[in-house]
């Protein structure tokens, strides 16, 4: 088995139901299975693909992207996902990396891949949705002159499947190998989190690049049976007409785009009662953005993973939304999770500790990557670097990443607590904390603060927005204003650079 059979089972099973909504168009599920076994078709005899080859994506959200997902699981090969956020020089090095033995680039991306070709001899570069300006094969014409079988015999679940690489915010992006066992894993996860069913209709507005945009909801759709509305790139203007004309019945909303959506002048009469639930995924989720959604009858389902874990590690439902705001909430069915001290012992309830997750969905090793595998697997649980804690009801909560973790006087500072403080100040748009080197105290927590438009904040007001919220041995110690947080290409803020901002006191 391997989990293209997800497909074909439900192209049996419910002829008539539409598997994916594009632009306009629908494949049913027997369109889509169809679309899979032809894609894999061209794979295994127009370029040779063989278990074990990495086949590269380079494009924004297409149905041809979920399609060659299941065209490798087809025939065991890997798909390589890329961020089409990233420089030509970022991609050109990933492709090394894996060893990929075939690219695929959509239309806008080709001028960057120009060079591809000559630099990567052993890999073929196909063209999606050109107009054959580019010179490089058309993927339409390599499918319809396929012929021969559209599978490899004995792929099963233990065949890797994904190399997704990490955001690389200290560094050169590691690459996840997650098999097809992990993605089925996490499905199982995934639907207990949603109550997901096939009548449920999916809006899909992250980036299939990213694990949660891949396997949060979309991937779980297709096991379930279940409708996805697969849009391009987020563009809130959309989102807001599919909500009214698509009517979904889930999507995730991160923070940073609640801000863009609650922008848009008509948003506040939307009709949003088609909705079941709403996930997002974040440390700091605004405590007015939680209220937004449950004063509307709508669960805000928070949860916690990483692309080694598929994602989904731990979460709420939406059966406990309501009961466990401000937590992660529970283990997912298929995990296992442990909270540990620096000596590896296991921490008792309230006391903050690494975050440890054990299961299939965790991640088999990282692509050419030995030390780093040895290290993040280290005992056989998958070491988050990311600090968390269980309260009293077995809620999990999360505080914040091991490494920006802040030592001031021998005190544990967690940045994650300033933010969320920071966050619920009227005039703050965005806020991050980070620590600067104090000869006294060896670090001190630094805040830097986007104020909301119009509004005008000084540091005298911040200083005293913390009084009475957090022991003064937390409260930021100086104050940054700026226009933007610096964010990465999965719009994490990038903290080693604001640590490089703060290193020297502000003037002024």
């Amino acid at each position: 088995m391997n989990i293209a059979d997800w497909i074909e089972k439900w192209a049996r099973a419910t002829p008539d139901k539409i598997a994916l909504r594009f632009e306009g168009e629908a494949l049913s599920y027997p369109q889509f299975n169809e679309a899979i076994k032809a894609c894999a078709c061209m794979l295994r005899n127009e370029l040779g693909i063989r278990p074990g080859d990495r086949i590269a994506y380079l494009g924004q959200n297409h149905p041809q992207n979920l399609v060659l997902v299941f065209a490798c699981a087809r025939l065991g090969a890997i798909c390589v996902p890329l961020n089409w956020r990233l420089a030509a020089q970022e991609h050109l090095r990933m492709l090394q990396d894996c060893g990929a033995t075939a690219l695929f680039v959509d239309a806008p991306y080709l001028t960057q891949c120009a060079e591809f070709p000559g630099a990567l001899p052993d890999c073929r570069c196909i063209a999606l949705n050109d107009d054959g300006a580019s010179g490089w094969p058309q993927l339409d014409e390599l499918v319809s002159a396929a012929e021969g079988e559209d599978r490899h015999p004995g792929v099963g679940l233990d065949s890797p499947l994904l190399i997704i690489y990490t955001s690389g915010t200290t560094g050169f992006p590691k690459g996840a190998v997650l098999t097809q066992e992990a993605v089925q894993c996490n499905a199982c996860n995934c639907v207990l989190l949603h109550d997901m069913t096939s009548r449920d209709v999916v809006l899909t507005l992250l980036p299939l690049f990213h694990v949660g945009g891949l396997n949060i909801q979309t991937t779980t759709a297709f096991y379930a049976g279940a409708t996805v509305i697969l849009h391009r790139v987020f563009e809130p203007p959309l989102v807001l007409a599919a909500l009214a004309d698509e009517r979904p019945t889930l999507t995730i909303i991160l923070p940073a785009h609640m801000q863009a959506l609650r922008a848009l002048p008509d948003w506040e009469s939307a009709d949003l009662s088609s909705l079941r639930a709403v996930l997002t995924g974040s440390s700091c989720i605004p405590s007015e953005m939680v209220r937004y959604w449950h004063d509307r009858g709508i669960p805000l389902l928070n949860m916690y993973g990483a692309s080694e874990t598929a994602p989904v590690a731990i979460h709420q439902t939406i059966a406990n939304a309501f009961a466990t705001e401000g937590t992660i909430g529970f283990p997912a069915m298929h995990c296992e999770i442990r909270i540990v001290d620096v000596t590896g012992k296991d921490c008792p309830a309230g006391e903050p500790g690494e975050i440890l997750i054990r299961g299939k969905n965790v991640m088999s090793h990282y692509w050419n990557n030995e030390r780093a595998t040895h290290d993040a697997l280290e005992g056989g649980w998958f070491h988050s670097g990311d600090i968390g804690y269980v309260d009293d009801s077995g809620c999990y909560r999360i505080i914040d990443r091991k490494k920006d973790m802040i030592i001031s006087g021998g005190e544990n500072i967690y940045p994650t607590e300033l933010e969320n403080v920071l966050m619920d100040h009227p005039d703050v748009l965005e806020a991050a904390v980070v620590g600067r080197p104090d000869a006294r105290w060896g670090e001190v927590p630094v805040a830097i603060v986007v104020p909301k438009p119009g509004c005008r904040l000084d540091k005298d007001a911040v200083f005293a927005w913390f009084d009475g919220r957090l022991g003064r041995y937390k409260h930021p110690k100086d104050v940054l204003f700026v226009e933007a947080l610096p964010r990465n290409e999965m719009r994490k803020v990038v903290k080693h650079v604001l640590r490089n901002m703060v290193a020297r006191p502000a003037s002024g």
